[in-house]
């Protein structure tokens, strides 16, 4: 007997059922994407002939014309719909806002990890610092991520916030290119504006850069002045301040007027603390008297009187004037007759005559060859004239630069304070300032007033040496412990190429990550030594720079200085100039070896 199965009759016919459905849906999926897909326009060609077709065709080709074109219509429609939705999309912060525009949902907050330094190690403390920025002068590249590194001191403090006032200290042994860094601060600070002031180019460094910039904008506006090769200084000299005095004086305003009088005034002092400093330091040991002082002031005021607009007195002026029976000057000494004041007022007669007639006068007894121009956009002392052995002499001169090239810095900004000349940021640079600070008549003290009140007086100060070691050489101790100071009070310090001894004298001051230990102790070592005869294989660390702000330790930037072909060109940069016949030789020798 037959059994029936009645299950599997219905299991087939739904099988059935299913399969039939599922080729409906894949049909009526194929014809929604077909719809979907937009029809190709016609060509303005093919819609002539469409219309045409309509006047003249029959009444079939006449609906199928207008059918072609009705679609090509609702074509163009949809065209210019997409078009002007995809223009109407809104950007934000997460993308564009709108259909297609791939805005970004809820962003969700970066899983953080804590752990310690030697689960992680590596990723903390950083070893070297990656950050590059482009505020200020660009002096090269970074070490390791190759991106441009710009840097000054005004610009940092200005514009980028970056330190609170302008200084830099710059470390690095001879050879290694620490003059050709400040050089390119230099020439970026010049085309910002900035007036820069080498009061006292020992080499010298910069009077390179001073002729090429003097090519450019004329003698005026490039100075360059030369002491102890025939050029002198006058210690009596009104300086900078008098030469804005007629400017004041023109100006008719009261706020003028009253900065003429403390102008005028400060000339007299100015010139009083010259002279005194200048016979202090013939003297010696024995300081000059309080009314010794008041001698000189007399005198100094009984020359004005006598003197012609335009005239300045010297030193031999003042000795003679001082041999007069003058009532004011023998009142100094409180001396009832003249023999009775020749012979109170002889030391400093002596002294004076011991100026004049000693090795001081032939820098300081008579009229200034070359006067600071105040409105020079750089100024280049230059004191290589100087013997290196003569400290005393040197010192006097770096005395007395200083005050004439301050007396122009205050110059400028009381002009702008009166409101008659703009308002103007000035550089200072003291390279091989262990011959500045050895130079001693209280140079230290004047070097630490200025790190002090670089930032009330305007001023950009830029203090280079080899190492630490020479502000730890000074003779006297005190002046040891208030050099130490400048390192300490400097906004940024770089540092360049330096023995792993320099680095520990270093460690109290500035903190360095054991990378950069590493860095900067590496840089020092010299070129290979297989290198041809005559190749010129630059050392491993020449040029290369870390840039440190702060004490907290954080990593500096590590820096290549990068020369432009223009600077490559000039040679400003190049002061083994003294060694290019010893290549001449070289060259000569090889020629006739070949």
């Amino acid at each position: 007997m037959k059994v029936t199965q009645p299950w599997r009759e219905r299991s087939a016919d739904t099988s059935a059922v299913r399969f039939a459905e599922s080729q409906r849906s894949a049909t009526q999926r194929e014809r929604c994407e077909s719809l979907d897909e937009s029809p190709a326009l016609l060509s303005d060609a093919e819609r002539a002939e469409l219309t045409a077709a309509m006047e003249t065709g029959s009444w079939l080709t006449r609906l199928r014309a207008q059918m072609h074109l009705h679609r090509d219509a609702k074509a163009r429609g949809q065209s210019v719909g997409s078009t002007a939705q995809s223009e109407t999309l809104r950007s934000d912060s997460r993308g564009l806002a709108g259909r297609g525009g791939g805005k970004a949902g809820p962003v969700l907050p970066l899983t953080e990890f804590r752990a310690s330094t030697l689960r992680v190690a590596g990723f903390w403390p950083f070893p070297v610092g990656a950050g590059a920025p482009i505020v200020g002068v660009p002096v090269g590249q970074h070490l390791y991520t190759g991106a441009p590194v710009c840097f000054d001191p005004l610009s940092w403090m200005t514009r980028a916030k970056f330190i609170q006032q302008p200084s830099m200290f710059l470390l690095g042994l001879p050879g290694f290119g620490k003059s050709t860094f400040c050089r390119k601060l230099i020439l970026g600070q010049l085309y910002a504006g900035v007036t820069t002031l080498v009061l006292g180019d020992m080499r010298p460094d910069y009077r390179r850069l001073a002729e090429l910039v003097r090519e450019d904008v004329g003698p005026e506006r490039a100075q360059i002045i030369e002491l102890g090769r025939g050029g002198q200084i006058n210690p009596l000299d009104m300086g900078p301040l008098a030469q804005i005095v007629p400017k004041l004086d023109a100006a008719g305003t009261e706020k003028a007027s009253r900065t003429a009088a403390i102008v005028r005034a400060r000339i007299v002092n100015d010139r009083l603390r010259r002279v005194a400093t200048l016979l202090q330091l013939t003297r010696g040991q024995k300081q000059i008297d309080d009314f010794e002082i008041s001698a000189l002031r007399a005198a100094i005021d009984l020359l004005d009187e006598r003197m012609h607009v335009g005239e300045q007195p010297i030193l031999a002026d003042l000795e003679a004037v001082l041999e007069e029976d003058a009532p004011r000057i023998r009142d100094a000494y409180k001396a009832e007759s003249f023999e009775e004041y020749l012979k109170e007022s002889k030391p400093l007669r002596r002294t004076i005559h011991a100026l004049i007639e000693g090795e001081f006068g032939s820098v300081f007894n008579g009229q200034t060859t070359d006067p600071i121009n105040v409105d020079a956009a750089i100024v280049d002392v230059d004191v290589s004239g100087v013997g290196t052995t003569d400290r005393k002499l040197k010192g006097a001169v770096l005395l007395v630069c200083w005050e004439h090239g301050f007396a122009a810095t205050e110059a400028a900004h009381l002009l702008a304070d009166a409101g008659c000349g703009p308002k103007r940021n000035f550089m200072v640079v003291l390279d091989e300032m262990w011959q500045v600070l050895r130079a001693g008549v209280g140079m230290v003290d004047r070097v630490d007033e200025l790190t002090r009140l670089n930032r009330a007086w305007g001023t950009v100060l830029l203090m280079c040496t080899h190492t630490v070691s020479d502000l730890q050489s000074l003779p006297n101790p005190e002046d040891v412990q208030t050099a130490k100071g400048l390192i300490e009070r400097a906004a940024v310090v770089v540092v360049g190429a330096l023995p792993r001894a320099e680095m520990a004298r270093m460690a109290d001051t500035v903190r360095f990550t054991d990378t950069e230990v590493a860095d900067i102790t590496s840089w020092s070592s010299p070129p290979a030594l297989t290198g041809e005869v005559g190749s010129r294989m630059a050392p491993p660390g020449q040029g290369k720079f870390i840039i440190k702000i702060g004490e907290s330790g954080a990593p500096g930037i590590p820096v290549k200085t990068v020369l432009m072909p223009s600077e490559i060109e000039s040679g400003v940069h190049d002061t083994n100039y003294r060694y290019e016949y010893a290549e001449a030789d070289l060259d000569a020798v090889e020629r006739a070896v070949a």
